[in-house]
């Protein structure tokens, strides 16, 4: 796929505190293929002090959209952050991630991607494979996809990390084909 953006207004990849990014480092590459948009990295950010719930232990995912809300617009198209905590969203015992519909900004943890989380070994291959579909579902979200019935699509809802599993990193036909149209009206011919 042809990738748009090259010099600017691609996705950038924002960091939250402390995260290895030689970890994911193969993360652009992956979004350049599922979006054909360029991806690269910006800089990193702060986690918000609000944003930690001592009584859950863990970070509001909303506090983190609204931190990505002050990166000046312009720079990109959309943006990923990516944080190595837990994340929680009100009524919810956590999330993977959360992205604004329809909007520029959207944010992943990696934490209960990780085998190591649920005590099992360490799976490289498998972290990745996870990470890139959060990553690749949240970004769909802000080209306004919605959750999809097709179980092999990555826009399926994952209400758990099995889930996340079963589901492919690929879009269905259906969810593709308006993605392609969503980048056409942003992107132009």
């Amino acid at each position: 796929m042809k990738v748009i953006g090259e010099e600017s207004m691609g996705i950038g990849l924002l960091t939250f505190g402390e995260v290895d990014r030689k970890e994911i480092d193969f993360l652009p590459a992956e979004l350049e293929e599922a979006f054909g948009l360029a991806a690269r990295w910006g800089p990193a950010l702060v986690v918000p002090s609000d944003a930690f719930h001592r009584s859950r232990g863990q970070y509001l995912a909303a506090a983190l959209l609204e931190a990505l809300s002050g990166v000046p617009p312009g720079e990109f198209l959309r943006i990923l952050g990516i944080a190595d905590i837990d994340l929680f969203a009100p009524g919810l015992n956590f999330v993977f991630g959360q992205a604004l519909m329809g909007g520029r900004d959207c944010v992943i943890s990696l934490v209960r991607l990780r085998p190591l989380f649920y005590g099992l070994p360490p799976d490289e291959l498998l972290f990745r494979e996870r990470t890139v579909k959060e990553a690749v579902h949240e970004l769909g979200h802000t080209f306004s996809l919605e959750h999809c019935s097709d179980p092999a699509c990555v826009m399926r809802f994952s209400n758990s990390l099995s889930d996340t599993d079963r589901k492919s990193r690929r879009f269905c036909p259906r969810c593709r084909s308006l993605l392609e149209r969503g980048l056409g009206r942003l992107c132009g011919p």
